[in-house]
């Protein structure tokens, strides 16, 4: 089922002839009512006025970013998207249903990683109905489906992927903020084809190690940083002590062999590498002694 546009009248037109209508209808009822002999002609005037006030019901309103679903005796017969005051067939039934982007924010949903470890992670979810048939015939109530539905979309999404990861190459929850989004985004929609909903935007609104094992996963994430700080410092010392070497080397300072070299290299890396302040040590004999 799709939405179609639904049948009705300006009603501001709507209103005025029938404002004509019920003039001319009280003019009959009053006109009949000084007349000796004719009981019909008030008695016309007054089901003139009962019909008149049966049309009246087809009024409506339609706000601005609102559709108003039409049936008839149970039927779908469209929908009413023109704002302002309208006008259709007083035996409709009407429901309005909102066309504004509205959102929300899931709850705390405890899973698994790809990794197998438990992770508190929620979401926020922007989305707007787009087919109101869909949406109010297809499912019995739109807006908990759309709920209930992201937070399943949501559990799938997170169980694709680690938490974190070291490898460049593979994506994680916490690193590709982007990449994650979007699967999260297309889960949902694919799950909210139906209900005539469009989903706006999806993004990861908490993302944290379940409690149980967030301080082992606190010390995991220490380490991990302690070794990358020290391969960077490493790697900095060596380019530090082959550039002293290649420089003493050039301007002909000193001549060293390769003993004296490991043992300069070895100060040197003690020296930058250490995490804490070095001692010098003065030499006061020869370089050999």
């Amino acid at each position: 089922m799709n939405e179609r546009p639904a049948a009705s009248l300006p009603g501001i037109p709507m209103l005025a002839v029938l404002f004509l209508l019920g003039l001319a209808a009280v003019g009959i009822v009053l006109t009949g009512a000084d007349r000796h002999g004719a009981p019909l002609v008030p008695f016309s005037g007054a089901i003139m006025l009962g019909f008149l006030a049966f049309l009246a019901k087809g009024f409506f309103q339609v706000q601005p970013n609102q559709g108003q679903v039409m049936q008839l005796f149970g039927r779908y017969t469209g929908t009413e998207r023109r704002e302002g005051l309208r006008w259709t067939n007083p035996f409709y039934s009407r429901r309005p249903v909102s066309l504004r982007v509205r959102n929300f924010e899931s709850s705390r949903l405890k899973v698994n990683d790809n990794d197998g470890n438990p992770i508190e992670i929620a979401a926020i979810v922007v989305w707007q109905v787009v087919d109101t048939a869909e949406a109010v015939f297809c499912v019995n109530d739109y807006e908990n489906f759309v709920q209930i539905q992201s937070e399943s979309a949501l559990r799938q999404m997170a169980q694709s992927y680690a938490y974190d990861t070291h490898d460049d190459g593979r994506p994680s929850l916490r690193s590709h903020g982007d990449e994650v989004n979007n699967h999260l985004g297309r889960e949902i929609e694919a799950r909210l084809d139906k209900a005539g909903v469009q989903v706006v935007e999806a993004r990861i609104s908490h993302l944290a190690y379940a409690q149980e094992i967030a301080q082992a996963m606190l010390q995991r994430q220490q380490a991990s940083a302690i070794v990358a700080a020290r391969s960077r410092i490493v790697e900095g010392a060596v380019g530090m002590v082959a550039m002293a070497l290649e420089q003493l080397r050039a301007q002909g300072v000193v001549e060293l062999d390769e003993e004296r070299k490991a043992a300069m290299v070895s100060n040197l890396l003690v020296v930058l590498c250490g995490d804490r302040s070095t001692q010098p040590v003065v030499n006061t004999g020869s370089l050999y002694s």
